[in-house]
């Protein structure tokens, strides 16, 4: 229950360093136009998509609890928790894209990219979504 009292700072956490992020990743696209400038950007939209990242460590502790520890050797969790926050976050990315482009306020549009599927998502993604769902449940983790 504890958890749930940490969800609204969590939720902060996750949307202010998912904006960070965001905006250092989308920078790189001006360091491959060669203008240093480093212009990144966000949308205000993507906050609250950010901010669910504050759910990753739950729904990883309780597919812990259910998928169980026995055999798990030191680097298993790791990649459980990576797979698992992935898959979650590219779920959230589509269903969230799904609803704000039925509304016409989708910030991001992939159509014509790489392993892009609808647009909503791109495939070759994966390792930053794995890395950031590993981020997020780091960063809300109760420390002590």
């Amino acid at each position: 229950m504890s958890r749930l009292k940490d969800l609204p700072v969590n939720f902060f956490k996750c949307g202010i360093t998912g904006w960070c992020l965001e905006v250092m990743f989308t920078s790189m696209e001006s360091v491959l136009a060669r203008d240093w400038r480093l212009i990144g950007r966000t949308s205000l939209l993507m906050f609250p998509i950010y901010g669910m990242g504050a759910l990753l460590s739950p729904i990883s502790t309780l597919a812990d609890r259910w998928i169980g520890e026995v055999y798990l050797r030191p680097g298993d969790r790791f990649v459980r928790h990576g797979m698992l926050d992935m898959v979650l976050i590219f779920t959230a990315e589509y269903l969230s894209g799904m609803w704000l482009r039925a509304r016409g306020i989708c910030p991001w549009d992939y159509s014509g990219r790489i392993a892009s599927i609808n647009g909503l998502i791109r495939l070759d993604f994966a390792p930053l979504w794995f890395m950031t769902g590993l981020l997020f449940e780091q960063i809300t983790r109760k420390k002590g």
